[in-house]
């Protein structure tokens, strides 16, 4: 009976992290990836003659080429939009990649980066927010930190006094 051969598997939709060196792309704030290298993160990709419409929703690292109109929510991944990309949407995720062209709102619980050519026609909700040269962006920017564990206020401490005592020791 033939049996497949595991090892030369193809890792479609999948991509090997690349270490970086010093002084690389890292050093000028173009890679983020801060895995291991070596370590596999899951990348789903939609084509450039891809329409959706509606509700996206995912847990992975998305990067879209074709067109969306609606809500894209990937809490806790990040999401590209490439240089052939088309949102009319509402956005939320970790970190928000513009390459090509946003019109909606756009929530980021760590960044959002409208690179080179890229453009966003919306409101930034995100505690860091980088536009380069050459992109373009008309809206808002609210750069809220997350909220920190807040301790309440201490009580004032109550100051004692000693009473005065009569010389025979009884209370005024």
């Amino acid at each position: 009976m033939w049996k497949r051969d595991e090892s030369v598997r193809p890792t479609v939709g999948r991509e090997p992290v690349q270490p970086t060196a010093p002084g690389g792309a890292a050093a000028h704030g173009l890679e983020t990836d801060l895995r291991r290298p070596g370590d596999v993160r899951d990348v789903v990709n939609i084509g450039k003659s891809v329409v959706i419409k509606g509700e996206l929703n995912g847990s992975e690292d998305l990067t879209v080429e074709g067109y969306v109109d609606g809500t894209i929510e990937l809490k806790d991944h990040v999401l590209t939009i490439g240089p052939h990309g088309r949102i009319k949407a509402e956005i939320f995720a970790k970190a928000v990649v513009v390459l090509g062209k946003v019109n909606g709102n756009v929530t980021a619980s760590e960044k959002v980066d409208i690179r080179d050519n890229g453009s966003v026609e919306g409101n930034i909700v995100a505690p860091r927010v980088a536009i380069a040269e050459g992109a373009h962006f008309r809206g808002s920017v609210d750069m809220q930190r997350k909220p920190e564990a807040v301790k309440p206020p201490e009580a004032p401490k109550a100051e004692t006094k000693p009473v005065a005592q009569a010389p025979n020791g009884s209370k005024p």
